[in-house]
């Protein structure tokens, strides 16, 4: 893909330095497309402040779903270690953000996700990659707790894993049903969380611990 980078500039208001990579030809195509959303949504889309908005929206959407372009269980291969240690393994708390791909209407909550190592452990940051590169594609909040989990469990070939998800969508707060505190949870699990409830139920005893 040919991307188009801009320098870093000093921003006289704010006094940042600012680098941005998209692609051209996809931030021109998507513009002309968000410019006639605005025609037929009866804006005017040469007033000031819509000027620049099909520009910023068709970066914004190639920014929300850049996990396209990510192999999730490349992220895990990249920092895969050696190590005897048969315990659980728990990054709770991670934040996602993703788009619901019926409305392409944000949803967003906190992943929890463990595995159990089998000679093989990963770098804990990469956990949290993993759901970010699969959070950000169009998705259903089923299809990404299960996707989270299989690239965990094919990729380090663990003992077990374990993944929650919960989240608030936009969909639902919005539009459609407008109930503003409904809250969906989802699980998937593999291997020894799947078929040992002493050890399903210590991951979810953990998770929802205050420890730190």
């Amino acid at each position: 893909m040919n991307f188009e980078t801009k320098e870093p500039r000093n921003d006289e208001n704010n006094g940042y330095e600012k680098i941005e990579r998209f692609d051209n030809e996809s931030t021109q195509r998507l513009a002309k497309n968000y410019s006639e959303v605005l025609d037929h949504i009866g804006e005017d889309k040469n007033r000031e402040g819509l000027l620049k908005t099909p520009e910023r929206v068709a970066k914004a959407m190639q920014f929300l779903t850049n996990g396209y372009s990510i192999d999730p269980a490349e992220i895990l291969r990249s920092a895969m270690f050696k190590e005897e240690y048969q315990q659980m393994v728990i990054v709770k708390d991670i934040e996602i953000y993703s788009l619901c791909e019926h409305h392409m209407i944000p949803f967003f909550g906190k992943a929890h996700i463990a595995y159990i190592p089998n000679g093989y452990i990963t770098g804990l940051s990469k956990l949290a990659r993993v759901a970010e590169a699969f959070s950000r594609r169009l998705q259903v909040q089923e299809r990404l707790t299960v996707q989270i989990r299989d690239c965990i469990q094919e990729t380090l070939n663990p003992l077990g894993v374990a993944v929650v998800i919960e989240a608030r969508h936009l969909c639902m707060i919005m539009r459609g049903v407008q109930k503003q505190n409904s809250i969906t949870t989802t699980s998937a699990f593999t291997g020894e969380f799947l078929h040992k409830s002493n050890t399903r139920e210590e991951f979810i005893h953990l998770i929802n611990s205050k420890l730190h």
